[in-house]
C-alpha cells in the first residue's frame, strides 16, 4: 500500500506522443488507453510506450496499479529508460480503478486479470514473449500474486516494497501487528484511494476513444476527498465509522476494521500465500523503515522454498535499504530517515533494476555477474553488507533479559537491560489509559499523511511518560550488529479482560538521543489464536511472544540498548479500550492497570539476531 496525495495530473491528449530523448536513445511512442478484454468480458484500459523505430520482437514489461496509470511513467526513472532502451512498457490501471470497467473490490481477481493480460501482450506481434513486472506498494504486491499463478511467460519480476501482497496469517495487507488493527495507515489509504466510485464516459461510447480524446484531460475520474477534514476525526471514535463521519467515498475500509485479523474474509483475499508454488526470477527491495522487511524475507525465502524449477529456485535476490515506504534514493551524502542521519545510503537501484531486465528479457547473460543475492544496508554502522544467504552466517541470537527493582516507569527509573537472567522477584504496574494514548513518532507505516509517520525520531520525551516502561543496557564497550528477524518474550498481567502492549526496540546515543529502530504490539485476547479471541482473568500472568519485525542495526562503542514496552502507540495503532467488548465499536473505555514481570519464574526478554563477526 501508499498513498500519493498528488495535484491533477494533465497527461496526453492524443493517441501517439513522442518525447525528445538522446540521440543514442529511442524516442517513445504512446498508444494510450488500449482496452485489454478480461475472461468475463471485462476491460482493463492500458498504456502501451513503444520504442520508436525499434525493430521486433520486443521484451515487455507490465505495471498493474490502483494509483491511475496516467503519470505512473513519472514515478520511477528506470520506466522512461527501459522505453529508450529497446523495451515495450506497458501500465494498465486494474480492475474497476480509473479508467478500467468492473468493480474494485481490494485483492480480488488479480490472478486472472493478471494472466488475461499476460496473455494478450505476449500475443502481439511486437512480443519476444518474455515479460518483466514493476513497481513499488501495491504496483509490487501484484507482481507476487502473479507470480504465484506460474505464467509461463512471467520471466522476471522486481517487487519493491510488496509484502502487502503477501497472506502472512494475521497480517493480511500489513493491517494488522500482532491482533492490532493499523489504523492510520489502513484508514488512511482507504480515505484516499480506497473509493470503489470512478467517473467515466456514458455506457454507450468508446471508453478507449473517449478517454484519448481531449475532453477526457479536463475529465476528473475520482471523487475528491477532504483529507485534512479526515485527520482531525482521526482521533475520534468508533473506529468503525471513522470514513463514515469523514464523508468520503465508498470503500471497504468498515470490513477492514471489524473482521478478525485471521477470520475468513482476510483469508479468502487474492494474496501470494505460504503453499503457493512460485517460478519467476525476483529481486526484491524495500527498506527497514518500511512496514514489512521481515515479510519480504519471508518472500524471498518462500520463493525459493516454493519455486517450481532451479531457475527460480537459484534465482532470488534481495535489497534492503535504511529508508521508509518505497523511499530509494540513489545517492546523497546525509541520508535522513526520519529526523536519524543514516550516513551515504547511496546505491544505483536504477543500474541494478535494468541488468535485471536486461538479463532475463533481453539474455544479456553479463549483465548480473557481480551482483551479490543478498545486500542490506547497515543502519548504525552506515554502511551496505552482501550475503549469499539468509539469515547472514554467523547469527547469534541472544536473550537480553528486562530487570528492575520495580520502578522503571520512564527513562528516569531504574529498568535494565542485559544477559544476564534476572535473579529478584520484581514487576512493573503501569497505568494505561485510552483517553491519553502514548503518541506514536516515526516507525514503520505509511500513507497515514503525518510528516513524522515513520523513520528514526527521538523518543526521549515520550520515555519520560509513567505509561511507559524504559529498560536500558549499560553503555555498550563493543559494537554490536543486530540484524535479522526480532522478537520478545514478556510475562504479562492486567486488570482488564482485554488490552495491548506495545514494544520499541530504542538505539540510546551518547548524547542521549533515543532512535527508534522496530516496534511491535499483542492485542491480548488474540494472543493464542488472531482469528479467535480468548479474553483474559484479571491478575493472571500470560505469556506472550511479541513480534517486532526485523531490521538491521548496529549499536556503536557507547550506545545502549534500550526497550520500552507500553500498551499503546496511537493513532499508528487502534487503542484498545480495555473493556472486551467490540472494540471498532464502542465509545467508552476504562483504564487497565497493566503488569510487566521479570523474574527468575517469568524471565521477559528481547531476542536479537546478533551477527558474531562484527567488532568495532
Amino acid at each position: 500500500m501508499t498513498i500519493f496525495l498528488r495535484g491533477t495530473i494533465v497527461f496526453f491528449i492524443s493517441t501517439l506522443c513522442c518525447f525528445v530523448t538522446a540521440a543514442d536513445r529511442y524516442a517513445i511512442r504512446l498508444e494510450k488507453s488500449i482496452m485489454i478484454p478480461m475472461r468475463d468480458g471485462v476491460h482493463l484500459s492500458t498504456d502501451l510506450y513503444f520504442p520508436d523505430g525499434a525493430k521486433g520482437p520486443l521484451p515487455t514489461v507490465l505495471i498493474r496499479t490502483v494509483y491511475n496509470k496516467n503519470g505512473t511513467l513519472e514515478w520511477n526513472k528506470v520506466y522512461k529508460e527501459l522505453v529508450q532502451n529497446g523495451y515495450v512498457l506497458a501500465i494498465q490501471d486494474i480492475r474497476g480503478r480509473y479508467e478500467s470497467e468492473g468493480d474494485y473490490v481490494v485483492a480480488s481477481k488479480r490472478r486472472e486479470d493478471g494472466n488475461d493480460t499476460l496473455d494478450w501482450l505476449v500475443a502481439q506481434s511486437w512480443s519476444n514473449q518474455k515479460v518483466g513486472t514493476a513497481g513499488c506498494s501495491y504496483l509490487g504486491e501484484t507482481q507476487v500474486v502473479m507470480a504465484a499463478t506460474n505464467h509461463p511467460n512471467h520471466t522476471a519480476a522486481i517487487p519493491m516494497s510488496a509484502a502487502s501482497g503477501y497472506y502472512a496469517p494475521g497480517r493480511a495487507w500489513q493491517s494488522f501487528s500482532g491482533g492490532v488493527f493499523e489504523l492510520a495507515q489502513t484508514a488512511g489509504w482507504f480515505a484516499s484511494n480506497g473509493s470503489q466510485v470512478f467517473y467515466g464516459p456514458p455506457a454507450h461510447v468508446d471508453r478507449s476513444q473517449w478517454f484519448r480524446s481531449p475532453a477526457a484531460q479536463l475529465f476528473q475520474m475520482a471523487p475528491s476527498v477532504d483529507f485534512p477534514a479526515y485527520l482531525k476525526l482521526l482521533p475520534t471514535l468508533p473506529t468503525a465509522t471513522l470514513l463514515d463521519r469523514a464523508h468520503t467515498p465508498p470503500t471497504e475500509y468498515k470490513q477492514w476494521a471489524t473482521n478478525a485479523p485471521h477470520g475468513e474474509f482476510f483469508r479468502s483475499k487474492d494474496l501470494a500465500k505460504a503453499n503457493d508454488p512460485f517460478n519467476v526470477p525476483a529481486l526484491f527491495f524495500d527498506n527497514w523503515y518500511d512496514y514489512g522487511p521481515s515479510i519480504t524475507l519471508e518472500m524471498f525465502q518462500k520463493f525459493q522454498d516454493n519455486a517450481s524449477s532451479d531457475r527460480a529456485k537459484e534465482n532470488q535476490f534481495l535489497v534492503i535499504g535504511p529508508g521508509t515506504h518505497c523511499d530509494f534514493k540513489e545517492s546523497t551524502a546525509d541520508f535522513f530517515v526520519g529526523e536519524r542521519n543514516l550516513g551515504n545510503a547511496s546505491l544505483n537501484y536504477a543500474e541494478i533494476q535494468m541488468r535485471w531486465y536486461d538479463y532475463w528479457l533481453k539474455g544479456d547473460k553479463n549483465a548480473l555477474a557481480t551482483i551479490p543475492k543478498v545486500q542490506y544496508y547497515l543502519m548504525g554502522k552506515n554502511e551496505w553488507r552482501s550475503s549469499e544467504q539468509w539469515p547472514p552466517e554467523n547469527t547469534d541470537y541472544q536473550a537480553w533479559y528486562l530487570n528492575s527493582k520495580g520502578n522503571a516507569q520512564s527513562r528516569l527509573g531504574d529498568g535494565e537491560l542485559s544477559r544476564v537472567k534476572p535473579k529478584t522477584d520484581k514487576s512493573n504496574t503501569f497505568v494505561y489509559d485510552p483517553a491519553k494514548p502514548v503518541p506514536s513518532l516515526g516507525g514503520h507505516t505509511c500513507c497515514t499523511g503525518s510528516d513524522t509517520e515513520a523513520g528514526g525520531y527521538d523518543q526521549s520525551d515520550i520515555e519520560l511518560r509513567k505509561d511507559v516502561l524504559v529498560f536500558s543496557s549499560q553503555m555498550l564497550t563493543a559494537g554490536i550488529e543486530v540484524t535479522g528477524s526480532l522478537k520478545a518474550v514478556l510475562y504479562v498481567s492486567s486488570s482488564a479482560v482485554d488490552t495491548d502492549f506495545t514494544m520499541k526496540l530504542v538505539d540510546v546515543y551518547p548524547d542521549g538521543r533515543a532512535f527508534n529502530v522496530q516496534e511491535g504490539a499483542m492485542r491480548m485476547r488474540y494472543r493464542e489464536s488472531l482469528a479467535d479471541a480468548t479474553f483474559m482473568t484479571p491478575g493472571n500472568i500470560y505469556k506472550i511472544e511479541v513480534d517486532l519485525n526485523a531490521t538491521s542495526n548496529y549499536f556503536p562503542k557507547g550506545h545502549r540498548i534500550r526497550i520500552e514496552i507500553s500498551s499503546s502507540n496511537f493513532p499508528r495503532w487502534e487503542r484498545n479500550l480495555n473493556t472486551g467488548g467490540k472494540n471498532y465499536a464502542e465509545t467508552e473505555m476504562v483504564k487497565a492497570n497493566n503488569t510487566i514481570y521479570h523474574s527468575r519464574q517469568y524471565p521477559s526478554r528481547i531476542v536479537l539476531p546478533v551477527i558474531a563477526s562484527i567488532r568495532e
